[in-house]
């Protein structure tokens, strides 16, 4: 301390720098947590509105008759009035997609993709968003302190990520 200051002001210039670094520890941890769950949004977003918003699309069932590693195939049967039928749809090869079975799908304007639709199709198509949960959890709580925030924002991620494992 320096003889000709007082110690209050040395106190008070602590509290200062004290709240300043808490203020930007947390703005930076919130705008970093904000950024993943924007992420996780923008990445379940491209399927996701196709699965929901399925008003004046083309919806219908494929009967899965090959698949590669990254897609399978197969015939497009339509139900909805205006959808025509095609000799060959591609959809995501994942872990609920079999080869033989036949799916209801959406298929994606203009293209010849299809994604799954119903309860399955909306989880699958959020998926991305509820890992992004379960990250964004440990940034609150290490970054921001706030662990019951925390829990919610994981326990949100694990029953969205449950819930497409088990629809699936």
């Amino acid at each position: 301390m320096i003889p000709a200051m007082p110690a209050s002001a040395t106190t008070t210039a602590r509290r200062a720098s004290s709240a300043v670094l808490r203020f930007g520890r947390t703005a930076a941890m919130g705008t970093v947590a904000a950024l993943i769950l924007v992420a996780g949004v923008w990445a379940s977003w491209g399927t996701a509105q196709h699965v929901m918003l399925t008003k004046g699309r083309e919806s219908g069932t494929v009967r899965v008759t090959r698949c590669g590693e990254d897609t399978c195939s197969g015939p497009y049967a339509p139900v909805s009035q205006g959808s025509t039928a095609r000799d060959r749809v591609v959809v995501a090869h994942t872990a609920g997609v079999r080869l033989g079975q036949t799916y209801s799908v959406i298929v994606k304007p203009g293209t010849d993709e299809v994604v799954r639709s119903g309860p399955a199709g909306i989880l699958y198509a959020w998926a991305p968003l509820g890992g992004a949960l379960l990250l964004a959890s440990v940034v609150v709580a290490g970054g921001l302190r706030r662990t019951r925030a925390a829990w919610v924002l994981a326990g949100a991620g694990v029953a969205l990520l449950t819930g497409a494992f088990v629809t699936l």
